[in-house]
């Protein structure tokens, strides 16, 4: 069980990360479908600033944990930057949201594959030395704890053999959270995804928030997407990130733009993710048997499974969902 819960988390978290990302944007008014181009670029950049640091600068492994925060923040800052280029075009050229975020997704793929292959003459940018969980993963031999006692199940499901990126971005999920529904900013954020020109004519710059909303948007996703590269891909950039900025907006549109549902519906699409990359070694109730793997159903089936549950919930639950009213609508100061 404490595996399960622990994949769980590792799954369910960038999830969570990346639809609020999706939450901040569209509460501006901005249709962000450019979240998986943006955990791509993430992804790369983080993994590329490990690189650099541990070739460059000979970063030591015992402040592993200061390299991730710096490499978390420098992530979230590309993705900042990433993120202008889709604020830009919805704000100032006022185009076609849907059409600039699916170009940006492929600019992102294209840029990132030439990128690697650039840098490392080959299709995987990895760490240059050791592995992710070597270095960033908490362990009890590095704590100077004995690896053959067991401190009981908390401390073993939520602490040992857990990454601290997961951690950081929970804070980070409840703290924007907080900001965008119990703040100032945050209610002139919603404002502008609401209702722009009533927002306007009370003094808020409809434009300025939604450079912000998106800009927040792409720290997050860019976040999301290094934590993702970190956690499930042992720190290496390939390109893609297995769909997961779909999946996002999925569980966006499922919880309804609201940060508690939001957490549940991760959690949900967490557990199947967890159950498609590891049926065959999942020990479900502890007494030793695999029963998903003694059941004979194809790995194709468990592949595809999160992808399938993402199509059935959102067929039986988007007609109840209500997107911010001028999310996607370019605003023109002069209709008012």
């Amino acid at each position: 069980m404490s595996f399960l819960i622990q994949q769980t988390i590792i799954y369910a978290v960038p999830l969570m990360t990346v639809a609020l990302a999706g939450v901040f944007a569209e509460r501006s008014g901005i249709v962000n479908l450019a979240l998986e181009g943006i955990m791509i670029f993430g992804a790369f950049t983080g993994v590329l600033f490990i690189n650099i640091m541990q070739t460059v600068f000979s970063f030591p492994k015992e402040n592993a944990m200061l390299l991730m925060l710096m490499t978390m923040l420098f992530s979230g800052i590309c993705g900042f930057i990433f993120s202008f280029l889709l604020s830009f075009a919805a704000v100032r050229l006022k185009s076609n949201q849907t059409v600039s975020g699916t170009a940006l997704n492929m600019l992102s793929a294209a840029l990132v594959m030439f990128f690697i292959n650039l840098i490392a003459n080959q299709n995987v940018l990895s760490m240059a030395e050791g592995d992710a969980s070597g270095w960033f993963m908490i362990r009890k031999s590095a704590l100077g704890f004995d690896p053959r006692t067991d401190y009981g199940f908390l401390a073993e499901t939520f602490f040992f053999k857990t990454y601290p990126a997961s951690y950081i971005c929970i804070l980070l999920f409840i703290l924007l959270s907080v900001m965008l529904y119990k703040t100032p900013f945050g209610l002139r954020l919603r404002a502008c995804g609401e209702n722009p020109h009533a927002a306007d004519s009370l003094g808020i710059s409809v434009p300025s928030m939604r450079y912000l909303g998106t800009g927040i948007s792409g720290f997050l996703s860019g976040i999301g997407g290094f934590v993702f590269a970190l956690t499930t891909a042992n720190c290496s950039a390939s390109g893609e990130v297995a769909g997961f900025g779909f999946l996002a907006l999925a569980v966006m549109i499922f919880g309804n733009w609201t940060p508690l549902p939001i957490f549940g519906a991760s959690l949900l699409f967490g557990v199947f993710k967890c159950v498609a990359a590891a049926y065959s070694t999942l020990d479900i109730n502890g007494d030793g048997k695999f029963l998903l793997a003694e059941l004979g159903i194809s790995t194709n089936f468990y592949r595809i499974l999160p992808y399938l549950i993402t199509l059935i919930v959102l067929a039986f639950t988007s007609k109840k969902s209500r997107s911010p009213r001028a999310a996607g609508i370019p605003f023109d100061k002069s209709l008012r």
